[in-house]
């Protein structure tokens, strides 16, 4: 069973979007920021153990991709998360995810471009400086809103070449890494007490490491085949990606005196691999992955947000798609500008912690939306998960363990959130009461 956006009158938006361009927009989605700044936090927390507990990770994470990939086979239209739980559990739960994900998109985002300030610091240590800073993060940002507002063909292909190169950047550094470690005796770190309290924290950043994925189902309406190329893009990608990152994390632990107090731990792994050249190259990787991280989201997040106003939740203008290049131009604007915002106003360890502690929220929500999908629409689904609802129960129990994790007292602006959406669905509500009386 497949499902029609409602239809209107202005231009539409077209399908441009093939298989492989649909892999790369979940690579991108997902590897951006984290890696090139969170290697150094997990070995802080667990030590040489650090590369066990990415591997962990992502057994984890197989088990809510595998819930986004059958509930996703069952979609054409463009909006992603907020879709399927809206489908599955009515406007408020929808509403309530969709702002957790327009959160979770904008501080994931914020913290990249924070990293690429950073690595930008390597060639140019002035970028750190708060009046350079403003420029870069204006100029990279406004470039990126313009070539995704001229375009979904522009946005995929941006996110094409930057998914490539920033791929053999990291492949290149994980390559050395490994013949380097095949002659060279692993470092003599400072041991670490693994403790439980360290294994889960690590769990839940390394959520937002592997997390990202949801972003790239999106504008589904714009893809040629989203049924059956959605679960395929999502296992290729986050099978790319366990490798890599598992590559990575296990070099710099191995590589590192100091990978816990190291502020650019790939950068720094790099330079003992491979010289000042390494650095540099690494440094440049972490530009084109946070760039094209940025160019994915800039074409995803205004798809979701796109989506609540075309189901009337949001102003009708953010379903506007523009004349002449057919894309949600207004849409578009406003994301690009309110990351801006969270970019200059918050750090990145702040983004990145309210970013994993969101996905937490519609990452249970669409394991528990597969039972009820099946139900009903039981010959819906392009891809089917095997074992009943035992896979769906656990994505649900590991996003309530890491929950366990979160001090909600320092989240306020995620209960403001949930408050935001509530008052949403308030006003949505009404007006639908008052339409349907005639007032």
């Amino acid at each position: 069973m497949t499902h029609e956006p409602p239809r209107t009158s202005q231009p539409q938006l077209v399908r441009a979007i093939g298989r492989w361009s649909m892999v790369a927009l979940a690579v991108n989605s997902i590897l951006g920021s984290g890696i090139f700044g969170l290697p150094s936090v997990i070995a802080r927390l667990l030590g040489s153990a650090s590369p066990a507990a990415v591997l962990i990770a992502g057994a984890g994470m197989v088990v809510i991709i595998a819930c986004y990939a059958e509930v996703a086979s069952q979609f054409t239209e463009t909006g992603g998360t907020y879709l399927y739980v809206r489908h599955a559990f009515g406007r408020f739960a929808g509403l309530q995810v969709g702002w957790l994900m327009l959160l979770s998109r904008l501080t994931a985002c914020a913290a990249g471009v924070n990293l690429l300030v950073i690595y930008l610091g390597e060639f140019w240590p002035a970028a750190t400086q708060p009046l350079p800073r403003l420029a870069v993060i204006t100029l990279f940002l406004g470039t990126l809103a313009a070539a995704n507002y001229r375009g979904v063909g522009a946005g995929t292909r941006v996110s094409n070449t930057t998914v490539v190169a920033k791929l053999l950047a990291l492949g290149l550094v994980c390559v050395a890494g490994v013949l380097y470690l095949s002659v060279h005796p692993r470092v003599a770190a400072a041991p670490v007490v693994a403790s439980v309290d360290g294994w889960l924290q690590a769990m839940l950043l390394l959520l937002f490491a592997y997390g990202g994925y949801e972003a790239a189902l999106n504008p589904m309406g714009e893809a040629r085949d989203p049924r059956r190329d959605a679960a395929f893009a999502l296992f290729v990608a986050l099978l790319i990606l366990i490798a890599l990152y598992a590559l990575l994390q296990l070099i710099v632990v191995g590589v590192l005196a100091d990978a816990a107090g190291s502020a650019r731990p790939l950068a720094d792994a790099a330079r003992v691999l491979m010289g000042p050249a390494g650095a540099a190259l690494i440094s440049a990787g972490a530009l084109i992955s946070v760039y094209g991280y940025i160019s994915a989201n800039m074409l995803t997040v205004p798809r979701g947000i796109f989506a609540l106003a075309e189901r009337g939740e949001f102003p009708a203008w953010f379903a506007s798609v523009h004349q002449r290049f057919r894309t949600p131009h207004g849409s578009i604007v406003v994301f690009a500008l309110l990351l801006w915002g969270f970019s200059q106003f918050a750090s990145f360890s702040w983004n990145v912690t309210l970013s994993a502690v969101a996905r937490l929220f519609f990452y249970a929500a669409v394991c528990l939306a597969v039972p009820v999908l099946r139900r009903m629409q039981p010959a819906a689904a392009a891809f089917r998960l095997p074992g009943g609802v035992s896979v769906p129960i656990l994505g649900v129990a590991i996003c309530a363990v890491l929950l366990t994790r979160v001090d909600f007292s320092k989240t306020l602006i995620l209960l403001a959130t949930v408050g935001a959406a509530c008052a949403n669905w308030f006003v949505v509500r009404r007006s639908a009461v008052q339409a349907a009386s005639g007032g």
